[in-house]
Parts: structure tokens; C-alpha cells; sequence
């Protein structure tokens, strides 16, 4: 960022963007890269200091003097609440505005039991996790779920794997208890921003994260964005079809969608069906380590028609990594030895020439990081920093006239997974 010219003078939130990043950390700094007054960087740092976003420390290095007070960003100046819902497992904390995890809880919440039981329990549990910590200032409430998300909105749409939310339009039942801005998306969307961000911005670019637990599901990340599509649609992979899945009928009324034929659902059914007693995924895990190879069996044939959809996505979207996570992905070495087997056979030489396919660095705490990344990213965009100072002093952010409005978010759709 060079020196800006008169008429684009840096407001406050931008002024907390170069704090952030590093990029400019003393007053002085922030004046040579800026190009604003000394008195205006004053006004826009008191601001800032304020509202709790940034701190002052007097231990940087001088050449000569008082050394210069530098200026740091307060991840201690909040905290988020996020939760991260699966069909089968609920992850709940508190994390810092950095992202950083302060404490958690992990339930097993029957998420078909509708919004009118779920949403207070989150909450409860939200309230005990604050509980034992200082009264911190609630900045903001993230969450992901299960189900097709008008993320504008955030309410629910086409939930397939939560049937009895779909409609539901979340902010305003949370909003009585928690008053702050509240986000809603899909639980691979902000899995896969939360894995990327975490693990491999510094990386690459391009990433395709899959989702393979109860259910199949993906998030595309170009360029180091989201990729939702025109109706929010990319990454629904779990209702491709594959060759030679045997005829099964997809919970969306097609016959041998990989969802059907390669998720922990369909994993334990053909287990079953071969004479298999597993009641749940952790019994398969047991029969995997044990050698078992019948397990083994329908495990790798899983990763082959996996592979198959993943194959074609890499073809299409050339990623530069594809991050396989999930309960089973995480768990079940033969299928990810399924899935690079057909991808490296299947794919295109120019796209598979560099790809590497790997499990998730993160695990299970990349929805819960993805979450607070996602408030994090919206409470703190500049132009919502600018806004939430003016409203404290009567518009003093740094802008020349009304403060700026949170820019308008075009209504999208993050589609349904497992």
C-alpha cells in the first residue's frame, strides 16, 4: 500500500487493516503510508484505542530517545461465539479476534430436533463458556450448518439433512439474547475457509476441501475466496452420479449419487450388508485397524467412486491442493488411497502435475476456526469499524462525510452437505 493521495485519506478501519497486517504499526507509519496530518492519525488511533480494537506498546526499538509507542491489535479487545453443527456432531466456543479457540465444547445434538430446541441449547452453552471468563465483549455470533444457507439472510434453505429448518431464518432467534451481527452459512464453507486460512494461505491459491462424514459435501476456494457460483451452488458434489454404484436411490431421488454410495452412511450400510455388525463409524475405525478385509474392501471402493467426482472437479477447477476431511476422510487411509488412486489415473497430466491430495491439517477444529473467521472478516471489514466508531463519535472516523454504510452483500446460497 503506497502513499494514498489527498482525496482517498485512510479512514479508521482502514488505519486498523494496516495495524493488523503489520504494515504500518506507529503513528508515524501510519502517516507515511497513509498520507494523513499527525492529528488526524491522532484522531483515528484514539478512535481505535477506544473501542478496545488496538493497544499501545512503549517497548519497540528506538534510534535515539523515547522509543516510538507501536501499536498492536487487541485480539483480547472481544470475543466471538460460533458453533459448528454436523449431523452428528456439534462443536461450541468461544474463540478471540484473532480466530484463536478459548475454550470449546463438543455435543452430540440431535440437529433434527429443530431450531426451537437447538438454538437455546447453543446458547446456554454459550453463556456457561462466558461464564468463566471476565465479561468479555460479545463482538459477534457465527455458525455453520448442515443445509442450504441464503447467507444474506442467513436462513436456511433445501435443508435435506436438518428437514425441520428449512425456512428458518436464524439472526432473529438468536439476536434477542446475543445483540451483534450473526452469520450463518454452510458447514463446509466455512470449513474449507477455516482449513485454507489456517493452513494454506500462505501456500496456494486454489483448494477443493471435501467433506466426507455422514454426508458428502465441498468448498471451493479460488483465489483465496470462496467460490459460491451465481446462486451459491459450487462444490455440491455429493449428488454427482458415479458409474457402477450399483443402483442406489439418493436421499435427492437420483440413482447412485456419490453421496449415496461413498459417505459414512452408505460406508456402514454395505458393511451391514455384508454381514458387519458396526453400529457407528468409530466401530468401522476398529475394523480398519484390525486389517479387517472386508472393511478394507468397501472402504477403498468408496475412495474409487469418490475419486471419480474428485477427478472430474480437478479437471474443471484445477486446484492446487485437495484436502480431504471429515470423520471417515480422517480416519480411513484406504479410502484416501481410493481416492488419489482414481484422481492421479483419471485427471488430466497438466492438472494432476503438481496436485497434491492430503487429509486435513486441522481436523475437527477447522469449522470452529472457519466460523470465527467469518465474523471476524464482517465486524471488522473497514467500513464497519468506521461506523461503529462515528456511532460513539458523532462521526469522526476519518471519513468526509456520513459515515460509510456496511457495503450491501448480494444475496447468495451455500448449498446443502453432510
Amino acid at each position: 500500500m503506497g502513499r494514498r493521495s489527498a482525496s482517498a485519506l485512510a479512514t479508521s478501519g482502514e488505519v486498523l487493516h494496516l495495524i493488523r497486517t503489520g504494515e504500518a504499526v506507529t503513528r508515524a507509519e501510519i502517516g507515511r503510508v497513509t498520507g494523513l496530518s499527525r492529528p488526524a492519525v491522532a484522531l483515528r488511533v484514539a478512535g481505535l484505542l477506544e473501542r478496545g480494537l488496538v493497544v499501545e506498546d512503549t517497548e519497540g526499538p528506538s534510534t535515539g530517545g523515547r522509543p516510538p509507542a507501536r501499536l498492536a491489535f487487541n485480539a483480547a479487545g472481544g470475543v466471538v461465539l460460533v458453533a459448528s453443527l454436523g449431523a452428528s456432531r456439534t462443536q461450541i466456543a468461544l474463540c478471540d479476534l484473532a480466530g484463536f479457540e478459548l475454550a470449546r465444547t463438543d455435543l452430540e445434538i440431535d440437529v433434527e430436533s429443530g431450531p426451537g430446541v437447538v438454538l437455546p441449547l447453543l446458547m446456554d452453552v454459550w453463556a456457561d463458556l462466558l461464564a468463566d471468563r471476565p465479561m468479555p465483549q460479545v463482538r459477534g455470533v457465527g455458525l455453520g450448518v448442515p443445509a442450504t444457507v441464503e447467507f444474506a439472510a442467513g436462513r436456511t434453505e433445501s435443508a435435506r439433512v436438518m428437514a425441520s429448518w428449512t425456512g428458518v431464518e436464524i439472526p432473529p432467534l438468536i439476536s434477542a439474547r446475543y445483540p451483534v451481527p450473526i452469520f450463518v452459512d454452510n458447514d463446509v464453507n466455512v470449513i474449507a475457509m477455516g482449513e485454507y486460512r489456517a493452513a494454506y494461505a500462505r501456500e496456494v491459491a486454489d483448494l477443493l476441501f471435501v467433506k466426507v462424514s455422514t454426508r458428502i459435501g465441498a468448498g471451493v476456494i479460488a483465489g483465496g475466496e470462496i467460490l459460491r457460483g451465481a446462486l451459491g451452488a459450487a462444490g455440491e458434489i455429493g449428488h454427482i452420479p458415479v458409474r457402477d454404484g450399483g443402483g442406489v436411490l439418493c436421499r435427492c431421488g437420483n440413482i447412485d449419487c456419490v453421496d449415496s454410495v461413498a459417505s459414512g452412511t452408505a460406508i456402514l450400510r454395505d458393511l451391514r450388508a455384508r454381514g458387519r455388525e458396526v453400529h457407528s463409524l468409530s466401530d468401522v475405525v476398529t475394523l480398519v485397524r484390525a486389517g479387517d478385509a472386508e472393511t478394507m474392501t468397501v472402504v477403498r471402493r468408496a475412495g474409487r467412486l469418490l475419486g471419480e467426482v474428485i477427478a472430474s472437479a480437478v479437471n474443471l477447477l484445477n486446484p492446487a491442493v485437495v484436502v480431504l476431511g471429515g470423520d471417515v476422510a480422517e480416519n480411513f487411509q484406504p479410502l484416501v488411497s481410493g481416492v488419489r488412486e482414481v484422481v492421479y489415473r483419471r485427471s488430466t497430466a497438466l492438472s494432476t502435475r503438481s496436485l497434491r491430495i492430503e487429509r486435513s491439517r486441522l481436523g475437527a477444529g477447522a469449522g470452529i476456526t472457519g466460523c470465527a473467521l467469518m465474523v471476524i472478516d464482517n465486524v471488522l471489514a473497514p467500513e464497519v469499524v468506521d461506523a461503529s466508531i462515528d456511532a460513539i463519535s458523532g462521526g469522526t472516523a476519518g471519513s468526509s462525510g456520513p459515515a460509510p454504510r456496511p457495503a450491501d452483500r448480494r444475496p447468495v446460497t451455500a448449498r446443502a452437505s453432510g
